[in-house]
Order: C-alpha cells, then structure tokens, then sequence
C-alpha cells in the first residue's frame, strides 16, 4: 500500500528537477511517436486550394491553440494553412468585387455544357471541324449561303430531374426529330438524296450544368461534303398557298409511313385497319384542297390532284374490306398509282414548288430514309 506525502510536502522530483511552469501539460513517455492535428491537415488542405478560404483560416487558428495545448506536431502546416486561407480570403474579396467570378464561372460552365455553349439555335448554319459524326462540341457558326457541315432544323428541350441515360436521350431524339424535320423543310421533294438527320444530344457532364436542348440537324451523309444553302422552307419563307398544298402534302406521307411493318401475308387485320387510316387522312385532306382559294394559275391543277385522290381513297376503301390478300393487294396497288404522280407534278409546278419526285434511292412514297 503506498503511503501519501504529508500535507503542504512536495513530491519527489526527477533527477532534473520539475517541468517550467509553461510547459505542455500533456506527458508522454519518451521515444512515443507524436501525433499530427488533424485540424492543421485540413487548414493546409484548404489553404492550397483556395477553397473555403475563410473555413481555412478558422481550422487553422483553432488547430494552433489545440497544438500548444496538447503537444501535437503540425505547427507548420497550421501555419501555412492560416497564410494561404488569408491570401484566398483577399483574392475572393477581389474577384467578387470586380465581377470577374461570374464570367469565371459561366467560362466553366459553357466548358461542361459542350454543344450547350454555342446556343445553336433553330436555322443556325455552322461547321464542326471533328464532322457531324465526331466531336461536334467545337463548332463554328456561318452564313448558310456558303458551305457549312450542319443546319440546325429544331431544338427540342428535355424535362428536368436526374439524367435519363444516352440511351434514352437517343430514343427521344430519334423521335422528336424525324417528326420536326418536315416542319422546317416542309417541301420533302426539294431534300437533297444526300441530306440526313443528324443531332447534337446532352452528356452527363453537361447536363449538370443545366444541359437539357437536343439540337436537330441536317447534314449530308458523305463526311467530307458540305451543304450549300438554307434547306428552311416553312412558313418563314413560303407562300400560303405553298404551306396548305404542303401540309396536305405531308399529313398524307407521315399516313402512309405508318404502313405495318409485317406483310399483309403475316397480318392482315393490320393493314385493313391501316387502310382505313389513310382513307380517313386522304378525306381531310381532300376537304382542305377544295376549301382553300387557289390562284387562278393553280385551280385547274389541285382540282385535277383532287380527282386522283378521290380515286385514290375509294381504294383504300375497298383495301380496308378485301377478304383476302390477293384482294388487298389490288386494291393496294391501284391506291399507290396515284402517289406522287402526274397531277402532284403539275399542281406542284403552277405552285411554284419541287416538281422532280424522289430519286429512285429514297422511299418512293417521298420519305427518305434516315441511316444515323
């Protein structure tokens, strides 16, 4: 049992005498390793990267007294932390001042938002130097006169949330714009063989920095060939009577795009019912014809196109009803003969539109097909 000093004594003192009276009160025994203040770490951290600057120098002045209360090491790096934090707090104070962390900022954001950063916007004409198919974030817009890789046709504009995958974004755009091409370029017959849909889609960096725009275009299919020319032709740059002879024109095409994908042969409760559409859409679009008040020049013409899609949907009448393929077929045939034929060519001359048909290399029902 050890026995305590009398009162008022002093303890036994090592060979060299007490510690001063300034002296950690933290002991430990000799050839322990020293332990580093994890807030001194921080502030040098916090420091180095100018982030925070003022968090910086609060860790710092806290991890200094923490050291001279506890012995730990790290008395330089508090320090350091402390100057460069004082440093990041004047350079902050500047910056903000003059409105230089604004542009710094947009800088960095127009960085991430690759074809974001350009606006491109609805009849831009502009050259990717990568090409269409390569890296078309560096892109230089142009006059549309002259040569240039791409024409922007629509911008289509996501809904906000979490980033719905590239998948995803490509079905969206696969959509949006073969559906909107013919709103700009609604003379399908005056498209270019060469010319096809290409878009410029969000990343998931981009889209972060609020990136939500799919920006349609139109390019040509061989790399090293450019457009020339503005390919709009929609109501910015065409007559009334142009716009209701091509919206006609165009509601009958997106019917007859909609033909099922299996033969008649495979299904043929299909395509009556399809039939019955196009016979629907050919009556509205009849109406339309006959209720508009055509130039003197064109009376006679659209009157006669009239005439062949009044036959026209008799026989996709009569396709609707046939009782067998062999009499959808006929039925079938007769319909198509009228698509695109001579009456469209000469109504489509006293309007002052495209009067060459499709090449033999597009679909001959006047829709070209896209190879993305």
């Amino acid at each position: 049992m050890s026995i305590p000093p009398p009162p008022g004594s002093q303890p036994p003192q090592g060979p060299y005498g007490p510690p001063p009276a300034d002296w950690p009160q933290a002991y430990r025994p000799y050839g322990t390793p020293v332990s580093v203040n994890a807030l001194a770490v921080a502030a040098l951290v916090l420091g180095v990267l100018c982030f925070l600057p003022a968090a910086g120098l609060v860790l710092g002045l806290i991890a200094l007294r923490q050291i001279r209360r506890s012995g730990q090491s790290g008395r330089g790096m508090a320090v350091a932390g402390s100057v460069l934090s004082s440093v990041g707090i004047v350079l902050w104070a500047v910056v903000l001042s003059t409105g230089a962390a604004s542009e710094v900022w947009e800088r960095f954001k127009d960085g991430a938002q690759g074809n974001e950063s350009l606006s491109l916007e609805k009849g831009d004409c502009f050259n990717a130097p990568g090409g269409l198919e390569g890296d078309t974030y560096d892109v230089d817009r142009v006059p549309c006169g002259g040569g240039h890789d791409g024409e922007v046709f629509a911008v289509v504009t996501l809904p906000g949330g979490t980033f719905p995958g590239d998948a995803r974004i490509t079905d969206v755009a696969d959509e949006k714009c073969y559906a909107l091409q013919d709103h700009y370029a609604m003379d399908t017959w005056a498209m270019p063989a060469d010319v096809d849909v290409y878009y410029l889609m969000p990343s998931r960096e981009s889209w972060r920095y609020g990136d939500r725009a799919i920006t349609c275009i139109f390019g040509n299919t061989e790399a090293k060939t450019k457009l020339t020319g503005s390919l709009r032709g929609d109501p910015t740059t065409l007559g009334t009577d142009q716009i209701v002879f091509l919206s006609t024109a165009n509601a009958l095409d997106a019917a007859l795009y909609e033909e099922p994908e299996k033969t008649p042969e495979d299904d043929l409760a299909a395509h009556r019912a399809w039939a019955t559409q196009v016979h629907d859409v050919l009556g509205e679009q009849i109406e339309a014809l006959r209720g508009h008040p055509w130039p003197a020049d064109a009376r006679k013409p659209v009157a006669a196109l009239v005439e062949d899609m009044e036959d026209a949907r008799e026989e996709w009448k009569r396709a609707s009803t046939a009782g067998d393929v062999d009499g959808y077929y006929a039925h079938y045939d007769k319909a198509y003969a009228s698509v695109d034929g001579p009456a469209t060519v000469t109504a489509r001359k006293a309007l002052g539109l495209a009067a060459t048909p499709p090449a033999s290399g597009e679909d001959e029902r006047g829709d070209s097909e896209a190879q993305v």
